[in-house]
Formats: structure tokens, sequence, C-alpha cells
């Protein structure tokens, strides 16, 4: 997480996007406070057994993190674009040596998805 960044179009990328989307894996306590310590909003679901914690101790669980559905929608459609890059074979096992190389084939692969619809 302390990695992040966003590409822009022209200058330095920028360190803080306006949100994350993740998946429950990533709904640790940790990753949330850092996020909130960086003013990332973070919309990331919350796992049954952690919900069943917070609930179990009352009040003291304190509230649930906040969760915008309409937005943890928009994952998805990243989601379904990585599993159809996963299917060409060269990308899924990175077989290129250089980074270049990589990237050129993930164009490549993208242009191919594009022009199938």
């Amino acid at each position: 997480m302390a990695r992040l960044r966003v590409p822009r179009r022209i200058g330095r990328p920028r360190v803080t996007p306006d949100v994350v989307l993740a998946d429950k894996a990533y709904s640790s306590r940790a990753i949330r406070l850092r996020l909130r310590q960086r003013r990332i909003r973070a919309v990331i679901p919350q796992p049954a057994d952690q919900a069943a914690n917070r609930k179990r101790r009352g009040r003291l669980g304190g509230r649930p993190p906040a969760f915008d559905r309409e937005t943890y929608k928009q994952r998805n459609t990243v989601e379904r674009c990585i599993n159809k890059l996963k299917q060409w074979r060269g990308l899924a096992t990175r077989y290129d040596k250089t980074a270049t190389i990589y990237l050129a084939g993930l164009h490549l692969a993208a242009i191919f998805i594009r022009s199938a619809r």
C-alpha cells in the first residue's frame, strides 16, 4: 500500500487515489487505518467473521465500516478484464524477460480483446 501510485497524463504520479476498491481479504484493521491516515476512501466489504466479532463485543465493537455497494460494483468490470487478459498464456505465465516486452504483449492482448467485440 505504501508504493501505491496513480499515473497522470502530465507530471508526477499522484500518491493519493480517491477510492480504493478491494475484496474481503484486504479488510484488515491495519489496511483500513493506513488508508484513513492518507485520507483515501476504502470500499472494502467486511468479512462475516469480522462482523460477528464486532457484534459480539456490543457497544465496544464500534460501528461497521462504511461500504458503498454501487462503487464496489465497478470492481467487477476490472476483475473481468484481468481474467480475460489471463487467458493469454504469455501474460499469465510472464515468460517475457523484460518489462517493455511484457507491456507490449499486454497492449497487443488488449487490442485483440477490444477488437473481438
